[in-house]
């Protein structure tokens, strides 16, 4: 490499440390087309499902949990078996509202305990035996995006982007904090670098990629920045990590920006010991601010192009453990939030806690039937392009 080359690109990485860990894909013109909304929650960590949804007249949860079980007189009763955990109020009257699908018994076969393999498995809607590199997602955004003005049609609100948002050809964008971001992007030491991008000789493909990077990096948040202005929102949400990202991803929606999925995760769900304060602190944190993000998609007409869903990599065992605690389980209950179910509450069978599988709960819905759903019926995409192969679909939403 030729000593310009190389100062201009040891410049250019330099210039990337100062920015957060902004990953993004490549501007081009739009192509997505559907007005539909998807918020993803990702509940690290592997949450507890049976003290979330709770199986309140089964003896065998309490006989399995003689410690940890939600007493029944302090569920938020769902049906005449299954109810709420007692933090989960808000969720609760959402359900009321018929804003809220349960889908109970969710995983898929062969099922992998380790944190980083399952959420892998889920993030790539991959069988347990076969490795992609690929998210759902960001094969959506492949799909979908192959000439968007700009990189902002999937964000996560975090510092990294998960593997579920990186596709084969496009990433989605990872930010915490717009206005940061900005001021980031428009100091002087960046801004030059960035609009040397045009005017540059490049004499090395590793400052070409640089440059290009940083440019489009300074123009998404260019972009996001300035549309996000356009509203602020007054609606007080809980002063929490959860709550704040959800505040943001409301703020854009509500704006307008051209997002089409937004990505959040809440956790760590992994409650080997002393598991009711930690899971009912989380549960609380979920419930109060989906709440406030449901009412203000209300107020601001935004409520039939929402949809929210929640998933963890994984359920927790039937037995409680010696620690007051659960360990690594298999399948578990996943929830939906929006106002256009064909069929909202309970949407299947409660567990069958008298018919395990080495003490955990058998899957009955594999999640890659979830992911068919919402692609073809709410994002409108083919499914079967992104997911690699048919899958029925369920019938939450028509």
């Amino acid at each position: 490499m030729k000593r310009r080359a190389f100062i201009q690109t040891s410049a250019l990485a330099s210039a990337a440390m100062l920015l957060p860990k902004f990953l993004k894909g490549h501007e081009q013109n739009a192509d997505i087309k559907s007005n539909k909304i998807l918020v993803v929650i990702q509940l690290t960590g592997g949450n507890d499902g049976l003290n979330t949804v709770v199986p309140y007249e089964n003896s065998l949860y309490y006989n399995a949990r003689p410690t940890i079980a939600i007493p029944k007189n302090q569920v938020h009763k769902l049906n005449d078996e299954l109810g709420l955990h007692p933090d989960m109020k808000g969720i609760k009257n959402l359900f009321d509202n018929g804003q809220v699908c349960v889908i109970n018994n969710v995983g898929y076969p062969e099922p992998d305990r380790s944190h980083f393999r399952s959420m892998d498995i889920w993030h790539t809607a991959s069988n347990s035996n076969e490795y992609k590199h690929s998210g759902w997602l960001g094969r959506y955004l492949d799909d979908k995006c192959k000439s968007c003005d700009l990189p902002t049609q999937l964000l996560e609100i975090d510092d990294t982007l998960s593997l579920a948002l990186k596709g084969e050809k496009l990433n989605g964008l990872a930010l915490k904090d717009v206005k940061r971001l900005y001021n980031t992007t428009t100091s002087p030491f960046i801004h030059q670098l960035s609009t040397q991008y045009l005017a540059a000789n490049h004499e090395h493909e590793n400052a070409t990629y640089l440059y290009k990077t940083l440019a489009e990096t300074v123009s998404s948040a260019d972009y996001l920045y300035k549309t996000s202005k356009i509203f602020h929102n007054a609606t007080t949400y809980p002063n929490h990590e959860f709550g704040k990202s959800m505040k943001t991803i409301s703020e854009f929606i509500i704006s307008g920006i051209n997002t089409s999925v937004y990505y959040v995760s809440l956790g760590s769900f992994d409650t080997h010991f002393n598991q009711p304060k930690r899971q009912s602190d989380l549960l609380k944190q979920l419930s109060e601010t989906v709440e406030i993000f449901m009412k203000d998609m209300q107020q601001y007409g935004k409520l039939n192009d929402v949809l929210l869903m929640t998933f963890s990599e994984f359920g927790r065992r039937v037995q409680e453990n010696a620690s007051s605690g659960t360990d690594h389980g298999t399948a578990n209950q996943l929830f939906l939030f929006g106002n256009n179910f064909k069929k909202n509450g309970i949407y299947n069978a409660a567990p069958n806690l008298s018919d395990l599988d080495d003490g955990d709960l058998k899957f009955t819905v594999d999640f890659k039937n979830v992911y068919a759903t919402i692609l073809k019926k709410w994002l409108q995409v083919d499914e079967q392009k992104i997911l690699g192969k048919s899958y029925a679909y369920l019938d939450f939403i028509g």
